[in-house]
């Protein structure tokens, strides 16, 4: 019996990668070992550990079940005005970020979209609103969404037209959903076959992507797409022909649909808008350059514009090859209130402050949020004596104050725009946009520098930004910033913030056919 002269040794908790690397081994004659380890992750319950045990067709048809249960209180909502709207203008939008107070007042007001909608209405120009809802504290159900839709109708008074994507939930999209997922997940299962036996360079990568590849052909991936993509099909059919259409650019799975189904429909130019920025390692933002060719079969589906709010948008995009000539320059919707803020009177009395003030921006993935609260408390004896703490923590990401004991601090979820005049430097995580806004606030950012990540900051190579990755690195730049007077010129520039939106107007206003 002969032995292997080499040995792999692999410590992990990841079945599939340990099934891929033994494999392997087997095949080059190398020996491999495999230490399994303990995954930090929380427990699931009872319930969640169950449906993850299903196969990922009883899960789709389950998500499908839950899915039109929980929104089946939106069916129907804003339909009828949507059907017999006059306006020729369209957005696409989460029903999310909303004003609390023009809420409470019924109005529609998104932090989204800043003053446009207003902007528009004052203009003679009426509006739609095909939302997608997304649960929060604000409306946290979707019997309360459907009344806040039917609010923002009766207020808007002819001016808006509201209504939900899962207002068009019937039993005829239902079924086409079915349908078409049945056709998809036979076809998925011949071809899985093929694809679980295709090496790469000797290699079989399968036991790594199995699960994602039956998640998105035939699991609850799938099922949500092809639902979206009837929904989407059955408003843009019923919408009577638009103009011009605007939408949330993520590239999400739902956005393919819409581009899809208002071609289809006949209706006429539409534009992706990051509400954002476009940060360097966002994959999302990023093709193959290839792949905005239109000559090619089933070319990737894309906007007929591309809105940028500003120069570091546009060189984001520049940089990724994305084609120039559809690319279109608005104004920065979400980031109008920095007008207020450089050089107001209300910020520059805030630095003239005795005791240090650092206000401590979240992050929208617990992992960030943990490694930059472990950092603060780590730092927390070094801090200047005196010194006050708020957390601002991501919406989808809270932070507990009795978490951290060594800290005094306070938390809060005021808008920043309400937070940055009153602080004297700003402790942002490793990849949160919020940096920016302090940045182009005048205010001193220091940012966290994750050792196992890559650094995803979006002010990654800009000057008088300070990245720390230890307790003291992280004291002697809280202190450093402290020091340092209100810098207003720091992010000139990298927004349009012009609060007549002249950009858009002539986007949206002025005849521009594609």
């Amino acid at each position: 019996m002969t032995h292997p002269r080499e040995t792999v040794r692999l410590v992990s908790a990841k079945r599939a990668l340990a099934q891929c690397l033994q494999a392997w081994c087997a095949t080059a004659g190398i020996g491999c070992e495999w230490h399994t380890v303990a995954e930090s992750a929380p427990k699931d319950r009872l319930l969640r550990r169950l449906y993850r045990d299903l196969p990922a067709g009883l899960q789709a048809v389950a998500w499908l079940m839950r899915h039109i249960a929980g929104r089946w209180p939106l069916r129907g909502v804003g339909v009828k005005e949507w059907r017999a709207s006059p306006a020729r203008i369209s957005f696409v939008s989460y029903l999310f970020n909303l004003t609390p107070a023009a809420r409470a007042e019924q109005r529609f007001e998104s932090r989204y979209w800043g003053p446009l909608p207003g902007a528009l209405h004052d203009e003679g120009a009426p509006t739609n609103w095909l939302h997608i809802y997304v649960q929060d504290s604000l409306v946290p159900s979707a019997r309360e969404a459907a009344q806040v839709l039917r609010g923002f109708n009766q207020s808007a008074r002819g001016g808006q037209t509201h209504a939900a994507l899962d207002s068009f939930l019937c039993a005829h999209v239902v079924f086409k959903t079915l349908r078409d997922w049945w056709r998809i997940a036979r076809s998925s299962r011949r071809l899985e076959r093929r694809v679980a036996q295709t090496p790469c360079n000797g290699l079989n990568l399968w036991p790594l992507f199995a699960h994602e590849w039956r998640d998105a052909t035939v699991g609850p991936t799938a099922m949500s797409n092809l639902l979206y993509l009837n929904l989407f099909e059955a408003a843009m059919k019923s919408l009577p022909p638009q103009e011009s259409g605007v939408y949330l650019q993520e590239n999400q799975g739902w956005e393919f649909a819409l581009l899809q189904t208002w071609k289809a429909a006949g209706h006429g130019r539409i534009v992706g808008c990051a509400h954002s920025t476009v940060r360097y390692w966002d994959l999302r933002y990023f093709f193959d350059p290839r792949c905005y060719s239109r000559s090619q079969v089933n070319p990737l589906p894309m906007p007929d514009k591309a809105a940028v709010n500003g120069a570091g948008g546009l060189q984001s995009y520049r940089d990724g090859a994305y084609p120039e000539a559809n690319l279109v320059e608005v104004e920065a919707l979400r980031y109008l209130y920095l007008n207020e803020l450089q050089k107001g009177p209300e910020a520059e009395s805030a630095a003239a402050g005795s005791s240090l003030r650092l206000l401590v921006l979240g992050d929208y993935t617990v992992r960030h949020t943990r490694v930059q609260m472990r950092l603060l408390a780590e730092a927390a004896h070094l801090l200047p004596a005196g010194a006050s703490i708020t957390i601002k923590p991501h919406p989808a990401c809270p932070i507990r104050a009795e978490d951290y004991p060594n800290l005094v601090m306070k938390v809060t979820m005021d808008p920043i725009s309400q937070l940055l005049p009153h602080c004297d430097a700003a402790y942002t995580s490793a990849a949160t946009a919020a940096a920016l806004d302090a940045f182009c606030a005048g205010v001193p950012v220091i940012s966290v520098l994750d050792s196992d990540t890559l650094n995803q900051s979006p002010l990654r190579g800009r000057e008088g930004v300070q990245f720390v990755s230890t307790a003291s690195e992280l004291s002697q730049a809280i202190a450093n910033a402290a020091a340092l007077p209100r810098n207003s010129e720091q992010g000139r520039g990298f927004f349009h913030l012009d609060a007549d939106l002249p950009r858009w107007k002539r986007l949206l206003l002025q005849p521009n056919p594609v």
